[in-house]
């Protein structure tokens, strides 16, 4: 059974154990990266193609006659083109709750840093400013406890009901956020603008779709807080990022953690790379990234082929 993995790199698999994987396509041949102009190539006479983020077309899906099976290390489907792999009777599966541990700690991790102007203080001390204080400590920049602040959630799937846990096991209130213009019911959601209104912290952890992009933008902002806190790391096109950066510049907003961007690698930049101010945590895509999550996104994957080969249909999209 010829086997590609077309993007390995992706995953740092220097830290990661691949045998799980071998063990059930011992054969498979493993890339780094693949140019786009080289999927074709690769996958031609490929039965299983597995891969991260590599973009699989209906042409490049159609030139490859033997191809079965489709693996992704990622929840995500959209870089593959279902209706095409439905219509061609290839298989598609990808992995799910992998990595809910990683994006809760890196949530609470960046909220804590936030909160507690971790930035500010270590820039402070740096400076020289605790060596020349009159007192033990310095207190110049406020420090809030999270048990006394409200989490809004939006996007209560498996990664908002967890980051909702953990914010009730530290004694936070939360809420969670109806969709935008649908009917009020009982079901304990918030109405969206009442929700921007009492959150202190805003999480965001809905799909990109139509209704959602630009989710975040200058009319949401001014309904916040003006010391809340946004955190995203959901996707990039939820928040208009020039209406953020306008909002942390002109203190509409407490603080930012923002681990996605609208391009990835934003290689034709993004008005938050420009923006240096303290109360703003950017990271390169990075909250879903422990080792113990990446090794799970293989071992999962691994299951997914030996359930398909033993006739099942785990983790199936396709």
């Amino acid at each position: 059974m010829k086997a590609v993995f077309l993007d390995f790199s992706t995953l740092g698999p220097d830290e990661l154990d691949a045998g799980p994987l071998l063990e059930v396509l011992p054969d498979t041949e493993f890339f780094d990266s693949t140019e786009a102009g080289l999927i074709v190539e690769r996958i031609r006479e490929a039965e299983f193609v597995l891969t991260n983020k590599s973009r699989l077309d209906e042409p490049a899906l159609s030139s490859a006659k033997w191809l079965k099976f489709i693996g992704l290390t990622a929840t995500g489907t959209d870089n593959v083109d279902l209706v095409a792999a439905q219509r061609l009777g290839i298989a598609v599966t990808n992995v799910r709750a992998y990595c809910t541990r990683s994006v809760v700690e890196h949530v609470f991790g960046v909220l804590l840093s936030l909160t507690h102007n971790l930035n500010r203080y270590h820039r402070a001390v740096k400076k020289g400013d605790w060596r020349k204080a009159d007192v033990f400590c310095l207190l110049e920049y406020p420090i809030r406890e999270l048990s006394a602040m409200t989490l809004g959630i939006v996007g209560y799937g498996e990664l908002g009901r967890s980051v909702a846990e953990m914010a009730r096991a530290m004694g936070m209130t939360t809420l969670i956020a109806r969709r935008r213009g649908a009917p009020a019911t009982d079901d304990g959601r918030t109405d969206f603008d009442e929700f921007l209104e009492r959150s202190d912290i805003v999480s965001l952890h809905c799909p990109l779709t139509p209704e959602t992009q630009n989710l975040m933008g200058a009319a949401e902002f001014r309904r916040m807080k003006r010391d809340s806190i946004l955190i995203n790391t959901a996707r990039g096109g939820l928040v208009d990022s020039q209406a953020l950066v306008d909002a942390l510049r002109a203190g509409k907003l407490g603080g930012a953690g923002i681990d996605v961007l609208r391009e990835e690698p934003p290689a034709r930049g993004d008005p938050l790379l420009d923006y240096d101010g303290d109360n703003l945590i950017l990271t390169p895509h990075i909250a879903w990234a422990t080792v113990e999550a990446r090794q799970n996104a293989i071992d999962e994957l691994a299951r997914n082929v030996a359930s398909f080969l033993g006739g099942e249909r785990r983790n199936r999209v396709v």
